[in-house]
This record gives C-alpha cells, structure tokens and sequence, in this order.
C-alpha cells in the first residue's frame, strides 16, 4: 500500500496551490481529482478580479497556468474518485473502489456543486435546463432563456449568455440582486436582460426540452408563464463531501469547519477553497487557503 507525506482531495485552485506549495517542499505528495484539474474556474467565462491580470484572464486559461506551474514543479496528479476515508489513526488512509493509500496527512478540497431546486429540472437536464452558461450557451443562440439567481455568478452568466440569446429573463426571489455593482451596472444596461422581481421558478414545461417556465411573484402570487428554450440556474452550492460521511465536523449546511490553519477538528486533515466554511469563495481566497493548509500540513507532519 502507498504511503505519502501529503494526499489532496480535488484539483481546482485551491488544491493546486496546495500541490504546489508541497512539491516545492519536496514533500511527498500526491493530488487526486475525479474529474479534470481546473474545477469550478474551468466553466468561468473570463476573470476579471485575480491579481496580476489587468486585462482579464479566462478561467481555463487560468486553470491551465496554475497547473502547468505546479507540474513543472513535481506535483504528481493522478485521476481517481475518492469512495471513503479513515482517518481514526495518525496514518489517514484515502479508500478508491479497488485500493487504499496511506497518508501522514490530508487536504480536501473537493470542491462544491451547483444547489438543485426541485423544480423539475431533472426531467430536462441536457434538454434546456443547464447550470454552466459557459458550456451551454452556444446552443441557445437567438433563442430565450430564463436564469435564476442574483449573486455574482448568476449574474455574471446572465451576461454572458447575451452573447448568444436574443433574451434573458433573470428571475429572483428578492427586489435586489446581491451580485457586485459592477456586474449588476452591467446587467442593468444589458437591453437583452429583463428582470423578474421577487419572483421564484416553479416548473417547466415541454415535449422534447423546455418550452414553457413557470414563474410565480412571491408578493401578489401571481403565476406567469414564459416562453423560452432554456433555464440555467444559480441558487447556491452545496459541499462535494459524499465520501467524508461524518469524519470531520460540518457546519448546518454541510461545509468542512476548520481553524485559521485550515486545520479541522482531525488532526492532520485540512480543508480549504468552496468545501470549507468560509464568508468568501473566490479564487484568490482559494489559493491562499491552499497556501496556507500546505505549509499547515508540513509543520504538522515535521512534529510528528
């Protein structure tokens, strides 16, 4: 069975920083990522608040410069899905569906997942409902489509969605967006974005995809219809903590608690980027918790 100094749980900004931060500590370090190194950032249209780009960047674009760095730098990157974990001894071992690997220490940074509504959206998923316009968008180009939310990301999408669809209905449950002034100047000029105020989606409609959203006003309870091909929804995240099955304390809504070391209630195991509790989810609050858990995790390993 392997042993290494350091395992990280998932490859999005955070756990690169901290795969990073280790290779160059000439740590023993392993990073594991079910899916493609970049996460969340990987469906970012263009990023206009990280340091050190003035001009903006891609989130792929920026996804691939962190990685190539912290290949350059050693960091092995292996694509596996994580079953479980036990961490009841000082040698955590990190359970896959045919092995196990031991460690002296562990990073999560799993990440989290778009929140679904229940709204129906099941039945339509890859037929008009989408929560990455990124992905998505081009195929709604010169049609209509309805977004939910009114944070950052929601509104950020519903931007770049006009790039494509003739109209974007943006529906929210409150008389206010929540998302930064710059982005909500933008939509508010946007003559292809109508909001929907106080305004929740109840359901969908059609025989082959969408075809009809059903919205209801929350303050005169009146339901409406609206004619569209699509319906991206941003409405929150939720943990990517399936594995973790009660290993490591969680807060009410199922976020990793952990200390300003990034340090949870185990000791020798860390969280940090989306999956942990924390007021900010941003990449440059990412890699500095990936910063921070990896010089963590070597103190912790050297007082072993």
């Amino acid at each position: 069975m392997s042993e290494y100094d350091l395992v990280i749980i998932g490859a999005g900004p955070a756990g690169l920083t901290a795969g990073l931060y280790a290779a160059r500590a000439r740590m023993n370090v392993l990073l594991i990522e079910k899916a493609v190194p970049g996460g969340q950032i990987l469906v970012t249209d263009w990023i206009e608040n990280y340091p050190g780009f003035p001009e903006g960047i891609s989130g792929y674009d920026l996804a691939e410069k962190i990685k190539e760095q912290a290949l350059t730098l050693g960091l092995n990157i292996e694509t596996a899905e994580v079953q479980g974990l036990d961490l009841s001894g000082t040698i955590k071992e990190v359970i896959f569906k045919e092995k196990r690997i031991k460690t002296k220490s562990l990073i999560i940074a799993s990440g989290a997942s778009p929140k679904r509504p229940g709204i129906g959206e099941e039945k339509f998923m890859g037929k008009g409902v989408s929560f990455c316009a990124t992905c998505d968008g081009p195929f709604f180009r010169d049609k209509v489509v309805v977004a939910v939310g009114g944070g950052d990301t929601a509104i950020q999408e519903s931007i770049f969605l006009t790039k494509f669809a003739k109209k974007v209905y943006v529906v929210h449950r409150r008389d206010e967006l929540r998302a930064t002034k710059i982005l909500q100047e933008r939509a508010f000029a946007n003559d292809k974005i109508e909001f929907l105020w106080d305004s929740v989606v109840t359901g969908m409609d059609g025989f082959f995809g969408v075809e009809k959203v059903h919205v209801k006003n929350l303050k005169t309870g009146n339901e409406s219809q609206i004619e569209a091909n699509g319906c991206f929804i941003w409405i929150g995240i939720l943990p990517n903590t399936e594995f973790i099955k009660g290993d490591v304390k969680t807060d009410e809504s199922g976020f990793i608690v952990v200390d300003t070391k990034m340090q949870t209630n185990v000791p020798g195991v860390f969280a940090i980027g989306d999956v942990r509790d924390t007021p900010l989810r941003q990449i440059a609050t990412a890699v500095g918790d990936g910063a921070v858990a990896a010089v963590s995790a070597e103190h912790y390993i050297e007082n072993l």
